[in-house]
């Protein structure tokens, strides 16, 4: 079965798709809103209208009954029309009032008060019983009808203002509902889009640190899932690469190396065939003891050759990592023999490590790291100059008898392991320094002072990656014109049992 695979296009299509319906829907709901108001407001002005009109039908009542004058009875009558007129027109509208039953009483009340004005208009103008009552009626009646105005106004006014407290608040709710469907789009997308690209640049941050892991990534979209297989394509492509740059500067240290090899075995080589000669032009002659004597001088000079020599095939042979007890003393002595064709006759390496101090460590990564210092130092000290290479092996609380010039910065490059002991390996020289500005940046991949064909910039990168591969870590301090110090801290030794193997360089 073909499992259908999403996409952030289709997703954004039918985000957007989704929004702009909402909008779509919130805008006729508005709409319908607003010309509901209007409708409103436009009715409100004939409850305005009807109102005022029954103000005009008393004023014209009551002129024509203090003065009796015919144009006053005619307009009297001629707004009763209207409020009848304004009535019929709008009944409908009218009903939808809590006050219908009083509005059909103002109808039939403006028929009566028509009726009661004609009655009072064909009497006599003199006061009689007749006319005062007549008049009594058609106040009453007129009371009533304005009576009845009045209250139709002041509902629909009152109504109106809660139709406008309702708008604003469903504007209010659209808004804030928006506004939400906003947020939750924006959250989403961040979900789909955005966690998927900070996962990439958290991973590409540590590949800028040197360190090559793979990215997985929790999406089912074609773009992600395409860009994750690009992504961790080029990871093993440059995890690959960078390997065989590591077994290239290796190899290039062998050039170092093969000139201290060279004069290593001078030595034994040469009481080798000086031992040789005199047992072939003498064998008759010598004592059988001093034979044996020569002999054993052959043997012990081959081993010591063969020793060298199997140093050397030990550091440049790719191997797994593999941790066992190695005595720091001598293996910074075998690898300070490795270089000593590179030493200038005026540099002088010291050593002050105590015989008892041993290191888990992987053999060949730590000779790599403390040949890379090394040669670091002799290159900083040209022609004339000291390096020294001591190590003690302390707690971090009593580090600071050990090591107090270091620089309150430097000691910060170094994480706390609170009381427990670790071994710290120092190598100073008296070279010509790194600049501050700079000292941030001597661990990062392909960064080198040095001119271009004569350092890769890779030597101290190797040697920070290959330290935290120990569970260690390494700091440095230096000053312009007046020398640098690398400090090594590297956990005291363990069970192999409890150590879990490195990665392979």
């Amino acid at each position: 079965m073909v499992k259908y695979r999403t996409s952030i296009r289709q997703k954004i299509i039918v985000g957007y798709y989704a929004a702009v319906a909402v909008m779509i829907g919130m805008a006729v709901f508005t709409f319908m809103t607003l010309m509901f108001l209007e409708k409103k407001i436009v009715f409100s002005t004939v409850i305005t209208e009807l109102f005022d009109t029954t103000l005009e039908i008393r004023r014209f009542e009551k002129n024509f009954i203090l003065y009796g004058q015919t144009e006053d009875y005619q307009e009297n009558l001629r707004y009763v029309a209207k409020a009848k007129e304004i009535f019929e027109a709008n009944i409908e509208e009218y009903e939808n009032l809590a006050v219908t039953r009083q509005l059909y009483t103002m109808r039939d009340g403006l028929n009566t008060y028509r009726s009661l004005m004609e009655q009072f208009a064909s009497l006599d103008k003199k006061p009689t019983p007749q006319r005062s009552a007549a008049e009594k009626a058609i106040r009453e009646k007129g009371k009533e009808i304005i009576t009845i105005a009045e209250s139709i106004s002041k509902i629909e006014r009152e109504r109106l203002q809660s139709l406008l407290g309702q708008a604003g608040r469903y504007l209010f709710y659209v808004i804030a509902f928006l506004s939400l469907a906003g947020v939750a789009i924006g959250q989403i997308l961040s979900r789909i889009v955005v966690k998927p690209l900070k996962s990439l640049e958290w991973t590409m941050k540590s590949i800028a640190d040197g360190k090559f892991s793979t990215i997985a990534m929790d999406s089912s979209d074609q773009e992600i899932v395409s860009l994750a297989d690009a992504f961790n394509k080029m990871i093993k492509e440059l995890e690959m690469r960078q390997r065989n740059l590591v077994q290239s500067e290796k190899l290039a240290s062998l050039g170092t190396l093969l000139s201290g090899v060279a004069h290593e075995l001078n030595n034994p080589l040469s009481n080798i065939s000086t031992s040789c000669q005199i047992l072939s032009e003498e064998m008759d002659e010598l004592d059988p003891e001093y034979r044996r004597e020569l002999l054993s001088q052959i043997d012990d000079q081959a081993d010591r050759a063969k020793n060298i020599v199997r140093s050397l095939l030990e550091f440049s042979r790719t191997k797994e990592f593999k941790r066992e007890d190695l005595s720091l003393e001598n293996l910074v002595l075998e690898t300070i023999r490795f270089v000593k064709g590179q030493i200038p006759p005026k540099v002088e390496i010291v050593t002050d490590i105590p015989a008892d101090i041993s290191i888990f460590a992987d053999k060949q990564r730590m000779q790599q790291v403390f040949l890379n210092l090394v040669k670091n130092a002799i290159q900083a000290v040209e022609e004339e100059g000291r390096i020294e290479i001591s190590a003690r092996k302390t707690s971090q609380g009593k580090l600071e008898n050990y090591e107090s010039y270091l620089s309150e910065e430097c000691a910060n490059m170094l994480p706390s392991l609170g009381d427990s002991e670790a071994v710290y390996v120092k190598i100073t020289d008296t070279g010509i320094g790194i600049p501050q500005e700079i000292i941030g940046k001597i661990f990062d991949p392909f960064f080198t002072t040095k001119d271009v064909g004569k350092g890769s910039g890779l030597g101290l990168s190797i040697v920070h990656e290959i330290i935290e591969e120990h569970g260690g870590c390494i700091g440095a301090h230096s000053e312009v014109d007046r020398g640098t110090t690398f400090l090594i801290r590297l956990p005291v030794p363990q069970k192999q049992g409890n150590v879990s193997p490195g990665k392979k360089l």
